[in-house]
């Protein structure tokens, strides 16, 4: 586990609300947008305070771009989708989180960024559940250790 990780983290109310856990790897918690026009990954460092990559020390970084990495791949195999957006904004929500979405070239936002194109549209029954099996799967198939739900 990376040194740091502490029981006094929370994770924002706003990304607790617009997700579901998938689960925790060594660094960052793996949360799955509450949006099903476009399957969206956001991974939470567990390290409190913290608001730009910059605050991580550099262990820290190494190991949420490997994180970032796995998580990427798994949303690929899971979604089989064109191109994956990733990016740290934190505009609307100062915690620092990294956002994998995956995109298709038949997305309603297709080719812009998916931010205020469509509200958020619910999974339907089922599906929710099966993507979060399928990623938590392939999550600990990466290899990092910790992966727990």
């Amino acid at each position: 586990m990376v040194s740091g990780v502490t029981k006094d983290w929370s994770l924002h109310p706003q990304l607790a609300q617009d997700t579901v856990p998938v689960g925790d790897m060594p660094l960052a918690r793996v949360l799955l947008a509450r949006d099903a026009n476009y399957p969206w990954l956001i991974l939470v460092p567990r390290l409190p305070g913290l608001v730009e990559l910059i605050d991580l020390e550099e262990n820290a970084q190494v190991q949420l771009l490997g994180e970032i990495a796995a998580a990427a791949r798994a949303l690929k195999t899971a979604t089989k989708c064109d191109k994956l957006n990733i990016a740290a904004l934190g505009n609307q929500v100062p915690q620092l989180h990294v956002h994998v979405i995956a995109r298709r070239r038949t997305d309603a936002a297709w080719p812009q960024p998916v931010w205020g194109v469509k509200p958020p549209l619910a999974y339907e029954e089922g599906q929710q559940t099966s993507l979060l099996n399928s990623l938590h799967q392939l999550l600990k198939r990466s290899g990092l250790a910790g992966m727990d739900r």
